[in-house]
């Protein structure tokens, strides 16, 4: 399968995630966002949360808080 056959089977489907706010690299932060709501459950302060998850993951802690602020916002579809 060519990159070209890829995207065009998968077409609908990232469509609607573009038009929900995703964007092209946030595929990289699903497991960066899930041990955040494992840590948050835990008690842990999001401070201390975004500081080891920065580091852990070898980004800034403003990256953090944009996916954190991202991925944690309720969306609804609009016009594709």
């Amino acid at each position: 399968m060519t990159l070209f056959e890829a995207l065009k089977f998968n077409r609908e489907p990232l469509e609607m995630l573009i038009s929900l706010g995703g964007k092209q690299d946030d595929l990289r932060f699903i497991d960066l966002y899930t041990e955040y709501e494992v840590m948050k459950k835990q008690g842990e302060k999001t401070t201390y949360a975004v500081a080891f998850l920065a580091n852990k993951y070898s980004v800034s802690e403003r990256k953090v808080y944009d996916v954190i602020k991202r991925f944690g916002k309720h969306c609804t579809l609009g016009a594709v």
